[in-house]
């Protein structure tokens, strides 16, 4: 089964918010980052949000995985799991503790980082452990250029995750969606103070 709201036969998914001309630029990307196989007892969405900044700006917030806590609205404190052989490095197989505030079905969580690609700006990560209910949780995020006037990045997120017991399918997607569109919500308002900040040449 593929990720279920990827789209098909040229239709734009529900609720992505973009226009066909925009998925269309995008297509190539969701096709090679943002399909899961979907098994039975899981979910899967994808959310997209523009941001009136070089992608060059919003990957260098996107890509810190030891400082997620920069645009995610509910982690309270992140910390890297010392790996001697990386150093200060962030790379593939590094692992994060991260503490989440008060309030939510979670207190704290241990992810991986599976893919910190810069040159495609293409970032991975699953869930290993923690105290949460997001079983199974593994999510990408690419930061990608649309061509037009103006500076326009848009920043797709999907991810695949467990439905827990006593949960429907939607009840998980509208929790997780909520979280996502919230974080890049956040992710938009930093890059753009960021960019705005920035010395004209």
């Amino acid at each position: 089964m593929e990720q279920q709201g990827a789209g098909a036969d040229g239709e734009v998914p529900a609720g992505l918010g973009l226009t066909a001309a925009e998925y269309e630029q995008l297509r190539s990307t969701v096709e090679a980052h943002h399909r899961y196989a979907v098994g039975a007892g899981q979910c899967s969405s994808l959310l997209a949000q523009r941001i009136h900044a070089p992608p060059s700006a919003v990957w260098a917030i996107v890509r810190r995985f030891d400082c997620p806590q920069v645009y995610k609205h509910f982690i309270r404190s992140c910390a890297l799991r010392p790996d001697p052989e990386a150093g200060d490095a962030l790379r593939p197989g590094r692992l994060r503790e991260v503490s989440v505030i008060s309030g939510l079905p979670a207190s704290t969580s241990t992810e991986r980082l599976d893919l910190l690609d810069d040159a495609a700006r293409v970032f991975g990560f699953s869930i290993t452990g923690g105290e949460h209910r997001l079983r199974n949780y593994r999510s990408v995020t690419t930061v990608n250029e649309l061509a037009g006037p103006g500076i326009c990045t848009v920043v797709l997120e999907s991810y695949v995750v467990d439905v827990p017991d006593g949960n429907t399918e939607d009840d998980t997607r509208l929790f997780a969606d909520t979280v996502i569109r919230l974080n890049l919500q956040k992710l938009k308002s930093v890059a753009e103070a960021n960019a705005a900040a920035e010395p004209a040449e």
